[in-house]
């Protein structure tokens, strides 16, 4: 069981800049250019990647990739504009396509054609810098896209500071549209004079259904069929590795993060920290081939997710004593689709690491056994669980735990995660909305000192 007194934790941010100098702090910076792009999927080409605010030509970006203008694909041009900033955060990935901008002061819809047959992986980036003299405190609107709720009364300004960000990605994986038109659909809000909404990107990737029933946990025998529902990516970490930039990704431009700021009070390059144990890192040996198989294609991860893991460490009396815990925070009143993915880079028989898997204190898993799972070291496979987060006091954050399974006598006292997804399922008002995640106190006041200190810059 997960120890209440291991679940306690203070969560302080501090900014000493606005937010047109934020810096992205749990992503790495942006990497050199080299790798040419992953293998693209079948599909690719009926990808669509829109750049808001462009020249009628497109853009090419640092990573070489193609983004055409939005222009085309408005329903209606009227009160709306592009727009331009001079400010490149040094967090930016590349210059396109978050210098430019969509700018919108009254509802209006874009219209995309897309697969009928597919899910789509639809993906929004913002920047809330400066664009000529609109305030971006005043960048608050709802998101649509076929009648769905995407975003309600989002301010991207308040969440990029609340998450000391210099930019917001928000990505969601729709179910297939049978009549092959997307509409998405951007509404300033209503509560205030001279709201506006605004894009810098809209990516439209037609995905491969990877979604099976899940067990829900805490209602023994109940599980969830989400291959009928839509789901908001709230989380994607590659665990034990690095960052992953879309480019590397395996066709669909997924970004994976460090799993390091998620683990548990972590501290970089360190065992323990304040008594909170965070495991080792451990990467997969030369003489170890990893590579996708049937049941878990390419398209599901990268092989650079499934080559890095975290594990518990070689001393089974401490690995007994603690569990291995990452801590994220979702929205309340919603169901939550939890994916494990597991690579054996180590053991190559059953039970020789034998280990369980809780989320949010409770049992997801009693007896988990990536090698009886998969069959072999270096095979890939993934695991998906379920759970609902309740609306009460303390119920915005999702835990996931692993603590070795002493009961099994395994030979090894030890657990390993290669890669973990979350996934914010729409309830059944089809809403997919959270609330915006607030700053601090502490950050708003830094940013107050901030903008009086910098006010060319800003």
């Amino acid at each position: 069981m997960i120890s209440k007194t291991h679940i306690l934790f203070s969560l302080i941010l501090v900014s000493s800049f606005s937010l047109n100098a934020i810096h992205v702090l749990c992503e790495a910076p942006a990497p050199a250019p080299a790798p040419a792009p992953a293998p693209a999927p079948a599909s690719a080409s009926e990808s669509q990647f829109i750049s808001c605010g462009s020249p009628p030509d497109g853009e090419t970006d640092f990573y070489g990739r193609k983004w055409t203008s939005d222009s085309k694909f408005l329903t209606s041009s009227d009160n709306t504009k592009s727009a331009t900033t001079d400010y490149q955060d040094p967090a930016l990935p590349s210059k396109i396509p978050y210098m430019t901008t969509r700018i919108i002061n009254s509802a209006t819809s874009y219209k995309f054609s897309v697969s009928s047959s597919k899910r789509l992986l639809l993906r929004f980036q913002f920047y809330p810098s400066v664009y000529g003299s609109l305030e971006n405190t005043k960048a608050v609107f709802d998101v649509t896209a076929n009648g769905l709720t995407l975003l309600r009364h989002f301010s991207p300004f308040i969440t990029a500071l609340a998450l000391t960000q210099a930019y917001i990605i928000r990505e969601y994986s729709l179910v297939p549209v049978p009549s092959g038109s997307l509409t998405i659909t951007f509404t300033p809000s209503s509560k205030h004079e001279n709201f506006f909404a605004f894009v810098n990107s809209i990516e439209i990737i037609p995905m491969e259904d990877t979604f099976k029933p899940a067990d829900l946990i805490g209602f023994n025998g109940q599980s969830i069929d989400v291959q009928g529902s839509s789901l908001q990516i709230m989380h994607r970490v590659n665990v034990g590795g690095g960052y992953i930039p879309p480019i590397n990704d395996s066709g669909l431009a997924r970004t994976w993060l460090d799993d390091s700021p998620y683990l548990l009070n972590s501290a970089f390059g360190a065992s323990f920290f304040n008594g909170i144990f965070l495991g080792v890192a451990i990467e997969a040996e030369n003489n170890v081939t990893v590579q996708h198989t049937s049941d878990v294609p390419e398209f599901v991860a990268p092989l650079s997710v499934y080559r890095t893991a975290r594990s518990m460490g070689p001393d089974p009396k401490v690995n007994e004593k603690y569990n291995l815990t990452w801590v994220f925070q979702v929205d309340a009143n919603f169901t939550y689709l939890v994916r494990f993915h597991f690579c054996e880079l180590q053991s190559t028989k059953a039970n020789e690491r034998s280990f369980e898997i809780f989320i949010n204190n409770q049992t997801a898993e009693e007896t988990a056994d990536v090698i009886q799972w998969a069959g072999s070291i270096g095979k890939p496979i993934y695991k998906d669980y379920a759970t609902h987060i309740n609306d009460k006091e303390g119920d915005e954050i999702l835990w996931v735990a692993l603590h070795p399974n002493r009961e099994q006598h395994p030979q090894y006292y030890d657990a390993i995660l290669n890669g973990l997804e979350i996934f914010k399922v729409n309830d059944t008002h089809g809403n997919l909305a959270g609330p915006n995640i607030m700053p601090s106190k502490m950050l708003l006041n830094a940013d107050a000192a901030a903008r009086s200190f910098m006010p060319n810059l800003l």
